[in-house]
């Protein structure tokens, strides 16, 4: 068997264009691009409005089973599809989040896909690329410091120290500084109180960036920001503290879309990177519009498994920024079955065919839960070398008696050659004209019954339990007028 490449020996020695001809494929003029270097560049707020009137592409959802440290390669298969796509004669744009700095110092890999269906140049992408985490980082602490210099000089709006609800974040694991207390060193620092740093990607800001359409409406989302509560429990807003503006300042290149390039040099917009499991877990909304108005194919991801992550897309991205996916695709893997089939790691190697068949059932509760926003689904097999013809069989049987088509990719080891035949059934798929998109629940539902149903259709539990204080607050939101919006299910 040939020796494998690690991905970054293969991303280092990629034959990459310089970035204005890749934006030249897909109509952005030399001068509406910001360069960062000579592979990677922002897309002008100019170029961006310019192109709003165009008609939109479709958009493909790449989603997948519930993760296992087996693997599943959801980036890997959006950008091989991506690529595949390109190669059957369309115009198709990969949307891909950024990746966390602190994550990929720890046990997370990139999030620039695999093998031959990477999105470079990988090791700038995974450092500080064109600093949008730094700005989005240096925004909300910002706030942070504004909070705690208005608390110093006498307090006019009362914030009680006691009910701050804005903490302070870095994009760096650091266990230490989780919580806190900060203001010690007597009278010139201030109150001491409790204090706390999470992961960048966690910020409230991160989310509004990536839910935000442009600069203008970014600046609004800012000044909603509740920072703090005073002893009435009235709440205190980020544009009480006239932090809205300078805020907007700081993130104004943050929010253009940067443009990178695939290993067989197509566009990609790498934007935005809010965790899944606690934020919505997609890449920005103005990075996913443009693309769709310059491309007849967006292919994204969303954050961990479709009931999780694709819910999220659905139901808060979709939602809001009048989405409509035109087919979604599902990364399985037989290892990941073999998983959920209760093999352990290391025996993932052998063959199992009962234990595909197990692990199977996951798989199925996917496609049902994709199917019940009405969109059309396939479902990738990401080939991993040690995987069977009868467990590749298995797995397709499987698929086919939930009514939908699975099918074998290679892109990991072959690239685009390697999917071409996903990228025909994406194609055919989207173009039937099958898609019936609705998200899950409507806006006016209570946002109790928009958990209820989020856990019994999504997540399949018998009913959601929670205790008067969760619905009292619920209930508080409601009257302060925010009943309307999505829930983002941790």
């Amino acid at each position: 068997m040939a020796e494998f490449k690690t991905d970054i020996e293969i991303a280092r020695a990629a034959k990459k264009k310089p970035i204005q001809e890749i934006g030249a494929k897909i109509g952005i003029p030399y001068e509406h691009l910001l360069p960062y270097g000579h592979d990677k560049a922002k897309v002008s707020a100019e170029f961006i409005k310019s192109v709003k009137g165009n008609k939109d592409g479709k958009l493909i959802l790449v989603t997948a089973i519930n993760p296992t440290p087996a693997g599943e390669g959801k980036t890997t298969t959006t950008v091989g599809l991506g690529d595949g796509l390109n190669r059957i004669g369309k115009k198709a744009i990969v949307c891909i989040r950024e990746a966390s700095l602190g994550p990929n110092f720890g046990m997370k890999g990139g999030a620039a896909g695999g093998g031959l269906a990477q999105v470079v140049p990988m090791d700038d992408m995974n450092l500080h690329f064109t600093g949008d985490f730094h700005a989005i980082t240096t925004a909300h602490n910002l706030l942070s410091a504004l909070i705690d210099n208005h608390i110093y000089w006498g307090n006019e709006l009362g914030i009680d120290i006691r009910r701050v609800a804005w903490r302070r974040v870095m994009d760096m694991n650091d266990r230490a500084l989780r919580d806190i207390i900060c203001s010690l060193g007597g009278v010139a620092n201030g109150f001491p109180r409790e204090a706390g740093f999470d992961i960048t990607v966690a910020s409230e800001v991160m989310a509004i960036l990536c839910l935000a359409t442009d600069l203008k409406d970014l600046e609004k989302r800012l000044g909603d920001i509740i920072v703090a509560y005073r002893r009435d429990k009235s709440p205190v807003y980020a544009r009480d503290l006239k932090a809205d503006g300078a805020m907007a300042v700081l993130l104004k290149d943050a929010i253009q879309p940067n443009l990178v390039q695939t290993l067989e040099n197509n566009p990609a917009f790498v934007h935005g990177g809010p965790f899944a499991n606690i934020a919505h877990g997609c890449n920005s909304v103005v990075a996913t519009t443009t693309a769709l108005k310059l491309a007849d194919y967006v292919v994204t991801e969303a954050g961990f498994g479709a009931d999780l992550g694709a819910e999220k897309f659905f139901d808060i991205k979709c939602r809001k920024a009048g989405l409509k996916p035109a087919a979604a695709v599902i990364v399985a893997t037989v290892r990941a079955m073999k998983m959920n089939g209760g093999v352990k790691k290391e025996d993932l190697g052998k063959e199992n065919i009962e234990a595909v068949k197990k692990g199977c059932l996951n798989l199925g509760r996917h496609i049902e839960n994709v199917h019940q926003f009405g969109v059309p689904v396939v479902v990738a097999i990401n080939h991993f070398t040690t995987d069977t013809e009868a467990e590749i069989r298995a797995l397709k049987d499987f698929v086919a008696s939930m009514g939908a088509d699975a099918i074998l990719c290679k892109h990991w080891a072959q690239g685009s050659a390697g999917i071409e035949d996903l990228a025909h059934r994406v194609v055919k798929l989207a173009e039937s004209g099958a898609s019936q998109f609705s998200p899950l629940y409507p806006d006016e539902m209570p946002l109790f019954e928009k958990v209820n149903t989020i856990v019994k259709r999504i997540y399949r539990g018998d009913e959601a339990i929670a205790d008067k204080s969760i619905r009292d607050q619920l209930h508080a939101w409601e009257q302060a007028g925010y009943g309307n919006l999505p829930v983002c299910m941790a």
